[in-house]
């Protein structure tokens, strides 16, 4: 059963954008806009229309958008002091805007006012009251974001609930309480939201930023104190340290304090929706993240896993498919026999829990750990390496002997060749390939031996190839773990190799992508 709605704006296209790296073309933000539709969110904050032409253009072109949940809301601040709304530049760019939420901005810290605008404190009122007048006047839905509430709060409470007030009898919708420093602690964002609460018969909201660590804590603690709108941005992308996190509050609003802001089929989609939106900002995903990050139901420990797999919630603090999210198990030298049968399963291989190769197993995933091998990335290397010690399983590449050459001519570009004598599928094959380095050359040397009897190989492409080095105190000398992820175009997986030499942890890892991908696969 859920309770009383809270209503969610999303600032992914504004303040989200002002995070350090972020930056969307006006298509990247119709996209998102699509997608946070998808989620379900009630209003998707645009950007500021008045501030540069992409956002112009953003407004004329989200008008055809067939959107389902959201409302589209232009930001914006008051009116400057020296002008009235009507010849206000920035009040008119919203009305044009043509959205039916605006988003504006006011002063409620005295020092700001005095300070930053330089104006009296009567005269900040009047802005904040003309400028909300002025576009309900226009028929506008206006949320008004009391900028620096908390901290004028705490140092001038008096004068900071004026600035709300002149907002509320101006006739906003929605009065939001903004920790724009994101300094503040939870029990001193709840404590004024209710005192804001109990004074306004309005929607009260709270936008919190995440300088403190506090983000998340700071909205679901204006929550306790009666907010029902909240503010943030998809994975947290913000300012400074980032706004409140949406793919954190809404979980925890729906799932874990019964209030209803998404539904939960959308809930599912929160998941997918997050990594898409760092896809599209060109970022890598926090594996990290709660409910949405690749590690947030990752089980590694043995005794772990045995419990997961018995009662998941010995573990687990929800259900992961709530979210879109999954459940994973993963191998290293703290696995136990849990973690074996566990993955066994996922991979189709038929194993008993008395089996008497599975300690021997165990016994080589800790000795290869320990010689620097990870799994997690790497899953497809360990699907083979439990497949040739619990199954029959034969390797199609049995090498014989490689061999890279390197030449140098002045300025000259390198030549590279490789050589390799490998037995493939039984057939022993001397096969040369060239490449602009020493693991492009045995790539290509391998594939000329592979292609004529395994098609499928030509669909296969390198897209990652990382290589960590393991003992850094011995310089050059240093065993290295690379790392490798391949496609076929419809599905990805990674493999591994360590060696002290570069070359040979490649083969190892390059040997073990193309292994996988002809699991199963027939021979021409």
């Amino acid at each position: 059963m859920t309770q009383q709605a809270v209503s969610i704006l999303d600032t992914t296209l504004r303040d989200g954008e002002q995070g350090e790296g972020i930056s969307f073309t006006v298509k990247d933000k119709l996209k998102i806009t699509q997608l946070l539709d998808n989620l379900g969110v009630q209003y998707i904050e645009g950007g500021w229309p008045g501030s540069n032409p992409k956002a112009v253009e953003y407004f004329n072109q989200v008008k055809t958008l067939p959107l389902k949940h959201a409302k589209i809301a232009a930001f914006g601040s008051t009116r400057r002091a020296k002008n009235t709304p009507e010849n206000d530049p920035n009040l008119q760019a919203l009305i044009k805007a043509e959205t039916p939420v605006v988003v504006i901005f006011g002063k409620t810290w005295d020092f700001h006012v005095t300070h930053a605008l330089k104006i009296s404190l009567e005269e900040n009122l009047a802005l904040i009251y003309d400028s909300v007048a002025f576009l309900k006047s226009h028929g506008r839905e206006v949320i008004f974001d009391s900028e620096h509430f908390f901290d004028g709060f705490k140092r001038n409470p008096e004068y900071a609930l004026k600035a709300v007030c002149a907002a509320y009898e101006g006739g906003a919708d929605i009065l939001c309480l903004c920790d724009t420093n994101g300094g503040s602690l939870p029990s001193d964002i709840q404590a004024a939201t209710q005192t804001v609460c109990q004074k306004f018969d309005r929607m009260v909201g709270i936008h919190a930023h995440n300088d403190g660590g506090m983000g998340t804590a700071i909205s679901i603690a204006a929550v306790d104190g009666g907010a029902r709108h909240v503010q943030g941005t998809l994975n947290g992308y913000g300012e400074r340290c980032g706004n409140a996190n949406l793919s954190t509050i809404i979980p925890n609003l729906l799932v874990k304090k019964g209030l209803s802001c998404i539904s939960y089929d959308h809930l599912k989609e929160l998941t997918p929706i997050s990594r898409h939106l760092d896809e599209i900002a060109n970022i890598s995903h926090n594996d990290f993240l709660p409910y949405v990050g690749r590690s947030a139901f990752a089980h590694k420990a043995g005794v772990h896993v045995s419990a997961v797999l018995k009662h998941p919630e010995t573990y687990e603090h929800i259900d992961p498919t709530l979210v879109g999210n999954s459940q994973r198990i993963l191998v290293s030298e703290l696995s136990g026999v849990s973690n074996l049968l566990y993955k066994a399963q996922e991979y189709g291989i038929s194993v008993s829990a008395d089996s008497s190769q599975l300690p021997l197993l165990l016994k080589e995933i800790k000795t290869m750990e320990n010689a620097g091998y990870q799994f997690e990335e790497a899953e497809a290397s360990f699907e083979l390496l439990m497949k040739r010690f619990l199954e029959d399983f034969k390797p199609i590449i049995e090498l014989q002997s490689y061999r890279v050459i390197t030449e140098k001519h002045g300025d000259d570009k390198s030549l590279l060749e490789a050589t390799i004598k490998a037995k493939i599928a039984g057939k022993l094959v001397h096969i040369v390939g060239e490449g602009n380095g020493p693991v492009s050359s045995l790539d290509h040397a391998l594939r000329r031996s592979l292609e004529p009897i395994f098609h499928a190989i030509k669909n296969v492409h390198l897209v990652d190839y990382k290589v960590r080095v393991l003992n850094s105190k011995d310089g050059t000398d240093a065993k290295v773990r690379v790392l490798i992820e391949s496609t076929d175009g419809t599905r990805s997986w990674g493999t591994v190799g360590v060696s002290e030499n570069v070359i040979e942890a490649s083969w190892k890892a390059l040997v073990d992508s193309f292994e996988y991908k002809l699991l199963g696969e027939p021979e021409l």
